[in-house]
């Protein structure tokens, strides 16, 4: 029995860093929020032992440091499962594009894994392990509009935001998100593996914390900075949303307030200088008529928000005649990301 599983991506709303924190990661707030874009994972289960991964855009890797064998090797023996697993990954999403491509992947193939064998892990079995392999493999497995703190895989669904039309732009440069990371220190003036002041506090402690907890440990001001403006953001009334996006008198998206809750992604002030073709790719985003436009995690992906389908449309016929490589599709609510998830 073959399983296939939809693996969609996702774009970060807005992505603060914070402080190094003692095991070499940083304390990252953003808002995570599923799109219509996605790879397909195929998942097999046969006789024998083992687990084969095919691909064939070549800069997948099919052995075990691919996130697929990972979750999975890690499923099997959660499971107490035997068998020789197969995933065929079809590639459709960019590779290294702040899409969230691999980790998506891997929760697809988790999913498609327990399907194939007729086995379920419990929800918090599944957390656990996706955090494990990786810090935004957890939001996956919530779908939809999420909050991610900590390292990013401290998930916590939010109150879906209305489905918006949007643009993806996938320039051909790949961003490594650890050179962005590391980037990003040498501009904070920290010396590699060196702690931030709010994580000096931090050395010998736990990192793991209740699931109740929303709070960011330690979180500088300019996290701060972002939180409150994230929670102005989510608690706007309708009424309140900028002229432009109303329709009937009422608006039908907070994520347009966007605009002027001022979320921006903390990668673009490293990854724009480095690479000057994607900050070109936001300000074509933005003349093609997007009211907001942002790198997705550390890219090389940008997207932008439009005010309808065929404003979007419209957008990526002009893009791709500037030639650039653009798609045009949705935001997913939690429903429609479940509903769409196993074919």
């Amino acid at each position: 029995m073959t399983v296939t599983v939809r693996s969609f991506a996702k774009i970060n709303l807005g992505l603060r860093i914070g402080a190094a924190r003692a095991d070499g990661f940083h304390e990252l707030l953003t808002v995570y929020q599923t799109i219509g874009l996605h790879d397909v994972i195929r998942v097999s289960v046969g006789r024998g032992a083992g687990i084969e991964i095919q691909c064939a855009d070549p800069r997948v890797p099919l052995d075990e440091s691919n996130t697929c064998f990972r979750i999975v090797e890690k499923a099997m023996v959660a499971l107490r499962a035997r068998g020789r697993v197969v995933i065929e990954i079809e590639k459709r999403l960019p590779v290294q594009g702040g899409l969230g491509g691999a980790s998506a992947n891997a929760v697809a193939a988790l999913l498609g894994l327990e399907r194939a064998l007729g086995k379920s892990l419990s929800a918090a079995e599944r957390l656990g392990i996706a955090a494990d392999v990786g810090s935004d493999l957890p939001l996956f497995l919530v779908g939809g509009t999420v909050l991610g703190v900590g390292r990013g895989e401290q998930v916590y669904p939010l109150e879906d935001l209305t489905t918006i039309p949007c643009v993806v732009v996938t320039p051909e440069v790949g961003v490594s998100t650890a050179k962005a990371f590391a980037e990003w220190d040498r501009m904070q003036g920290l010396k590699p593996g060196s702690l931030g002041e709010a994580d000096a506090a931090l050395k010998g402690r736990s990192s793991t914390k209740p699931d109740s907890e929303l709070t960011v440990r330690a979180g500088s001001d300019r996290m701060d900075e972002l939180g409150r403006g994230l929670s102005a953001w989510l608690s706007e009334r309708y009424s309140s949303a900028p002229s432009g996006f109303v329709r009937g008198g009422r608006a039908e998206n907070p994520l347009l307030w966007l605009v002027r809750a001022g979320i921006e992604n903390d990668f673009e002030r490293v990854v724009f200088p480095e690479y000057p073709e994607l900050s070109g790719g936001k300000s074509a985003l933005l003349r093609a008529g997007a009211k907001y436009a942002s790198l997705s995690g550390s890219g090389s992906a940008l997207y932008g928000l439009f005010a309808s389908r065929a404003a979007a449309a419209r957008a990526a016929v002009r893009l791709r005649k500037l030639g650039w490589a653009a798609a045009a599709t949705a935001t997913l609510t939690r429903r429609a990301y479940w509903r769409r998830v196993i074919s």
